[in-house]
């Protein structure tokens, strides 16, 4: 049995504290499941890079952000998404509109292209999860889904003025609402 089937049974227990050991195992897996996530991007969406992905994900779900928003919503420095939006504006991917509340803001939009470029990523990246998760249990899948839910909506993970909007809704095992 792996460390998956039996957390219980494998998961060291320093100074007796399962709380502890459990801390410190969900440390370890989700480092593990960042730098797998990072080195299969390329592989699996060669058109467009993990953050890349992400940010075009994000302004489809929101329709549309400010470049601003973006670095706070992902807690990134302003120049690091300016490159990354200047690079996906180059791409077709995305374009900036004169936002109708305030003139003076633009606000990022996918253009049809970047919608086609996410559509078919989304797909891929649905596929290769399909795979991973096959074997699973439709309950497992079901508490795997709502305890990353429930990690994701810690208050302090968003600013506040995007925690209200994060959770669109509740899904189902194969990603829809």
């Amino acid at each position: 049995m792996t460390a998956a089937e039996t957390p219980d049974q494998t998961t060291a227990v320093p100074d007796g504290c399962p709380a502890d050991a459990a801390v410190e195992t969900i440390q370890r897996e989700m480092t593990v499941f960042a730098r797998r996530a990072r080195a299969s991007a390329g592989r699996m969406h060669p058109e467009l890079s993990l953050v890349s992905y992400t940010l075009l994900g994000h302004l489809e779900e929101r329709d549309g952000r400010r470049a601003t928003d973006l670095a706070a919503h992902y807690a990134l420095d302003k120049s690091t998404v300016s490159r990354q939006v200047s690079a996906l504006e180059r791409a077709g991917l995305i374009e900036r509109r004169v936002d109708p509340d305030d003139h003076r803001v633009q606000v990022l939009h996918l253009t049809e292209s970047g919608r086609q470029a996410l559509d078919r990523v989304t797909e891929r990246r649905r596929t290769a999860f399909r795979e991973r998760l096959a074997d699973w249990a439709a309950e497992d899948l079901l508490r795997f889904a709502g305890y990353l839910e429930r990690y994701n909506a810690w208050p302090g993970a968003a600013p506040a003025g995007e925690r209200d909007r994060a959770a669109p809704g509740p899904r189902t095992v194969d990603g829809t609402h």
